[in-house]
């Protein structure tokens, strides 16, 4: 079933249109809130968008009447910021290639037993937030996974995402038992993988890029699921999300140019693998740039 549209032009416009009973889906457009991006309300009591940006975009949100903030983006919540404002954050990072099991379950609690409305954020509000709000309205049985993935794909969740529509496609429902057993301690800000971690994790990437390379730029035989253009969104983003961390933050400034220079390079790889549009020869070169940009980065920051 298709969302009901509803156009809302104003924050103030927003709080005035609620209506009754929490399952009702809104919004294919996205509202204009300041210093917030991609605002959607969701159902009455959630909204999505994106990490909010200074003063302004906090007290938009203390404005529509907000009690909780999620972030489910692996940066560090400007808890300072929004507790000027009266508003909690819970901090539930996930990755780009899906939501785990458990964190589907938090997210659910959370939604369950903070007070609302909740504003669920990523980065720029339209791949992670909206799959964490759908996997919540998944959870409280006020959408089915029709709807879920139709809020994603109008809120922008881009399909070279598989995992964050896999969350809502193949969303199960949670026990009620199994629901009171996670932890209603949620942590104001999260413990994020170290910057060695990431570095694994990149490794892992490049490896099963490397493959593909072998393959022509297709998946490879012997692992049919791996997708040319996943990998290469997936290296683009851990690569963009490790220049936001604190570990990152704190490195020389030449690191943080050589991070932003690599991550470029995997955007430009990621265009050429872009199904229907596949570049086998520029992928060729954009491949090369990121082992080579590796490669340097690593003789001069490696054992530091």
């Amino acid at each position: 079933m298709k969302l009901v549209l509803h156009r809302l032009i104003s924050f103030t416009a927003v709080g005035l249109l609620a209506f009754a009973g929490v399952g009702l889906a809104y919004a294919a457009e996205p509202v204009e809130l300041p210093g917030i991006h991609n605002f959607f309300r969701a159902t009455t009591n959630v909204f999505s968008g994106s990490q909010p940006e200074g003063e302004a975009g906090f007290a938009a949100l203390e404005k529509l009447g907000v009690k909780t903030i999620i972030s489910v983006d692996g940066a560090k919540p400007d808890v300072e910021l929004a507790a000027k404002h009266g508003l909690r954050y819970v901090h539930l990072p996930f990755g780009y290639d899906g939501i785990p099991t458990n964190r589907v379950a938090e997210l659910a609690k959370a939604a369950a037993v903070l007070p609302g409305p909740i504003y669920v954020h990523c980065h720029h509000g339209k791949h992670r937030g909206p799959a964490a709000v759908s996997v919540i309205c998944l959870a409280d049985a006020s959408w089915t996974p029709a709807q879920a993935a139709e809020f994603m794909h109008e809120a922008g969740t881009g399909a070279e995402y598989p995992g964050l529509y896999r969350a809502a496609r193949d969303f199960k429902p949670i026990p009620a038992g199994q629901l009171a057993k996670v932890s209603d301690q949620f942590p104001t800000v999260a413990k994020t993988s170290s910057l060695v971690e990431t570095m694994v994790a990149l490794d892992g990437l490049v490896e099963r890029l490397k493959a593909v390379q072998k393959a022509g730029w297709q998946a490879p035989k012997d692992n049919p699921d791996v997708s040319p253009d996943h990998e290469a969104v997936l290296l683009s983003e851990q690569l963009h999300e490790l220049a936001r961390t604190d570990d990152v933050i704190v490195r020389p400034e030449e690191f943080r140019r050589k991070l932003h220079a690599s991550e470029r390079i995997a955007e430009q790889l990621h265009d050429a693998l872009r199904l229907g549009t596949r570049d086998r020869a520029a992928a060729e070169v954009a491949f090369k740039q990121v082992n080579q940009s590796c490669v340097s980065c690593h003789e001069r920051y490696r054992n530091e």
